[in-house]
């Protein structure tokens, strides 16, 4: 089942669904506080990555549901983590870092979902095309990570957007 791409339908169309339901929310989150996205690169930033961390579980779940060959998924899975994993490095690299800020704030970068969702969607591609390791199980940390970091991300973010 790992290495049967067929079989992790059901978890592909899910997941696009989920992903697609919150990408949906940031937009209306993000155009009810434009100005303030405007007004800051930082915040402009986070809202970025956010939308990265919920369009790479939507767009995994394409690859997934796509009749293919199997080295293309793995290969397309690969291609996937690496769009991701540097948009989103680049993405925290504008946003900077709050040196204080609350406790929460600094356990949550600290364990970076940014960097956890886009390697375990590289272990997945890598596993799959060695047929090795776990194969597409690792697709549901991988989402999990995405979704996770995304909601939380946003949360963190809206709440630094100040009141006008």
């Amino acid at each position: 089942m790992a290495y049967a791409p067929q079989a992790w339908r059901d978890f592909a169309v899910t997941t696009g669904g989920l992903a697609g339901a919150l990408t949906g929310l940031l937009f209306v989150a993000v155009s009810l506080h434009s100005g303030a996205l405007n007004r800051s690169r930082s915040l402009a930033s986070r809202a970025a990555q956010t939308l990265v961390l919920f369009v790479t579980p939507a767009i995994a779940a394409i690859l997934l549901t796509a009749p293919q060959p199997g080295a293309a998924l793995g290969a397309e899975l690969l291609a996937l983590a690496a769009v991701a994993g540097v948009t989103l490095f680049i993405l925290d690299r504008r946003a900077g870092h709050d040196g204080g800020g609350e406790v929460v704030v600094r356990y949550i970068e600290r364990a970076s979902p940014n960097l956890v969702t886009a390697v375990l969607v590289a272990v997945a591609g890598v596993s799959f095309l060695l047929k090795a390791g776990g194969g597409l199980y690792w697709m549901i940390p991988a989402v999990l990570a995405g979704l996770v970091g995304g909601v939380t991300n946003a949360w963190l973010f809206l709440l630094k957007i100040p009141d006008d």
